[in-house]
This record gives C-alpha cells, sequence and structure tokens, in this order.
C-alpha cells in the first residue's frame, strides 16, 4: 500500500485538477448561453431568406441566378472544414474531421482539382498530421464570429462560382439540433440551388408556376440581391452552429472531467485513511513493543 504522504499529495494535486476542470464548465456553460442565442437568432432568419430563395425558384418565373445554376464541368471544388482553436471539447474535433474526411475522398474521385480549406487549430494540426495540403487556414474566429469576418470568405466564394472558378463547394460543420444533440455534417453550399431545392421539398404550400410575391421593379433585380444574402445567411450560420457545438462539447467534457475527479478524491481518501491507519497502528505496536522490552 502506498505511504499516507504520497497518497495526501496526490489527492491535493486532484483537487486542483477538479477546480480547474469546473471552472471551465462554468465558464462553456456561460459561453454556450451567449453563442446559443446567436445561433437561435440567426436560424430563423437563415431559414426564411432561403425559403424565400425556394419559392422563387419554383414559382415558375423566367429568371435565373448564376448561384442557382449547376455548371457543366467538374473541375474545381472547394471544401471547408470548420473545427476548434482549442481541445478539452471531447469528440467534437475529431468527428467532424472525419466526416470531412470522408467528403474529401468522394471529392478527389468526382473532381479534377480540389482545395481544402481549415478553420481552427484544431484541424490545421490534424491536416498536417496526415501530410493534406492546405489551400487556406483561418485561426482568428473564436466562439463569437463575427458576420463581417464570414461575409469576406463568403464573398470570395461568391466570386470564384459566378467566374467558373469553382464549381462546388462542401462545408463540414457540427450542425446544432438542439443542446441535446449536435451531429457532424457535411452540407453542399453551392451550387446555392441545390440547397434551395431541398427546402423547397419541406414545405410545399405553393402551387408551380403561382408566385406569392410582387417584384418591384423586377424578380431579377430581387434575385441578385436575396441570393448573396442567402448564401452569406447560411455561411454564417455554419460558424455558429460550430460555434455553440463546441461550447456544448467543453461544457460536456469539462463536467464529466469534474466528476472524475471526484469520484478519485473519494477513492484516494478512503486509501489515505487506511494508510493513515495502519501507520498509526504500526507507530502503536513499536511502542508497546518497546515498554514489553523495558519490562524485560
Amino acid at each position: 500500500m502506498a505511504k499516507a504522504r504520497a497518497l495526501d499529495k496526490r489527492r491535493k494535486s486532484i483537487r486542483n485538477i477538479r477546480k480547474i476542470t469546473r471552472t471551465m464548465e462554468l465558464i462553456a456553460t456561460a459561453r454556450f448561453k451567449k453563442a446559443m442565442d446567436r445561433a437561435t437568432a440567426a436560424s430563423a432568419y437563415t431559414r426564411r431568406i432561403t425559403q424565400v430563395v425556394a419559392d422563387l425558384a419554383r414559382a415558375g418565373l423566367e429568371v435565373s441566378h448564376p448561384l442557382l445554376e449547376q455548371h457543366d464541368k467538374n473541375e474545381r471544388a472547394t471544401l471547408l472544414v470548420l473545427t476548434a482553436n482549442r481541445g478539452l471539447c471531447g469528440g467534437y474535433n475529431g468527428s467532424v474531421f472525419r466526416a470531412g474526411l470522408a467528403r474529401l475522398h468522394e471529392l478527389r474521385e468526382a473532381y479534377a482539382h480540389l482545395d481544402i480549406e481549415i478553420a481552427g487549430k484544431r484541424g490545421i494540426a490534424a491536416a498536417k498530421f496526415r501530410k493534406i495540403q492546405l489551400a487556406q487556414s483561418y485561426t482568428q474566429f473564436n466562439d463569437q464570429p463575427q458576420f463581417d469576418q464570414i461575409e469576406t470568405i463568403a464573398t470570395r466564394y461568391l466570386e470564384a462560382y459566378a467566374t467558373g472558378k469553382l464549381d462546388r463547394l462542401d462545408v463540414a460543420y457540427t450542425k446544432f439540433l438542439s443542446s441535446s444533440k449536435q451531429m457532424a455534417v457535411v452540407e453542399t453550399l453551392l451550387p446555392f440551388g441545390a440547397l434551395a431545392g431541398a427546402e423547397a421539398g419541406e414545405k410545399k404550400t405553393q402551387k408551380a408556376g403561382e408566385s406569392m410575391y410582387e417584384f418591384l421593379p423586377s424578380a431579377e433585380s430581387i434575385l441578385q440581391e436575396v441570393v448573396p444574402a442567402s448564401f452569406k445567411a447560411k455561411l454564417f450560420k455554419c460558424f455558429l452552429d460550430a460555434a455553440v457545438s463546441e461550447q456544448i462539447a467543453r461544457m460536456v467534457a469539462m463536467k464529466s472531467a469534474t466528476e472524475n475527479a471526484t469520484d478519485m478524491i473519494k477513492q484516494l481518501s478512503s486509501d489515505y485513511n487506511r494508510a493513515r491507519q495502519g501507520q498509526i497502528t504500526g507507530e502503536i505496536m513499536e511502542i508497546i513493543g518497546g515498554v514489553e522490552a523495558l519490562k524485560g
């Protein structure tokens, strides 16, 4: 059995670790609340503006937009993977990276040239370990991504797709469904017509050839504003979902670590008490043995 002093020293160190994990759990909980409020607020706007594009797409209007049209060629594709800058969040980074890796193999077979972009230091490190060449890497996004930052990237994607330099854009991220459920997904954001068509399939309240909107000055001018704005909102929503999912994963991981530390402290306390009692008993026996020797 280990010595009482060693057990007590180990117990103190685990108590310090428990303080750290508990503090990190509380911080993640506070950040999760703020991130969830932002994601929830953006969810309604993103869903509605995408629904508008879907309504326009199935209204039978003689209008078109470059982002809604699929390219005939399959030459250039981009895969964007959203990970975290920090660890200590369980399997969050590993699950989204594996999902992106599976789509990476599919795109390499279908497209002649594939650009891989990763946001987050953990994903960048994983790609470096697997010797995956990156076209772009981003480390400036924290748990509160700003729309201005995302808009710059979204504009680059839009210009590349409109000029034919990009034929497909896929984004791998952790989708926020509820506070108890998040899942790593890979969605195709460009061509945007595929996403708008999926939204249209979820809600069929409008007959083909009919439009619930009146356009002023024209449908073409409306599409020129709505479609890019819808794509930017969707990409921004991906970053918001990734941010809130990261905080949930970290909150759960730190809670588990705190509970494990508590269990270890209880076990060490029990071992310490037994070791201390054995040490006291041994000292008493030595004293009694000495007294008996003096009597003899």
